[in-house]
């Protein structure tokens, strides 16, 4: 969306916030499934946002509906639900869109090792705004480049 500033010259919706990185939607499905096994960790989600603010972003969690049938602790992932902590893509309908639109609206970076391949098209500027991570033995470690590298 684009905003007017005080001279009256159009800018971009600000993506930083005075001394922080700006805001970073976190694909929640993604991340609580980056571990083995089938169920998803709430805990995974806490350390990317954890991690995530001590790097100075904002962020904003986005999971699709099916998650909370796979999460494993269903009770505390509702309750972050209900406070709007963590936001949920309505039923049915595909999470990965949500997050790249916000991410577009808010020019915000994503958090997510999904390649949004079947979006490129819509989101060209996705690959752009991708922070891959790992979790390994609770560390959070992202991927600290700022641009995708060409193919050579």
């Amino acid at each position: 969306m684009t905003q007017h500033a005080p001279q009256g010259h159009p800018t971009h919706a600000p993506s930083k916030r005075q001394g922080g990185a700006g805001k970073a939607l976190v694909d929640g499905s993604n991340v609580a499934h980056s571990s083995e096994g089938g169920e998803g960790r709430l805990r995974n989600i806490e350390l990317v946002v954890e991690k995530l603010r001590e790097d100075g972003f904002d962020p904003i969690v986005v999971s699709d509906a099916a998650l909370r049938h796979q999460i494993d602790e269903t009770a505390k992932y509702e309750a972050l639900i209900d406070g709007g902590e963590i936001r949920q893509a309505p039923a049915g309908t595909d999470a990965d869109y949500f997050i790249l639109s916000f991410a577009r609206e808010l020019d915000a970076r994503i958090v997510s090792n999904d390649r949004f391949r079947d979006r490129l098209e819509s989101f060209p500027d996705a690959q752009d705004r991708i922070i891959r991570y790992m979790i390994v033995e609770d560390e959070v470690v992202f991927e600290k480049r700022n641009k995708r590298r060409k193919k050579q």
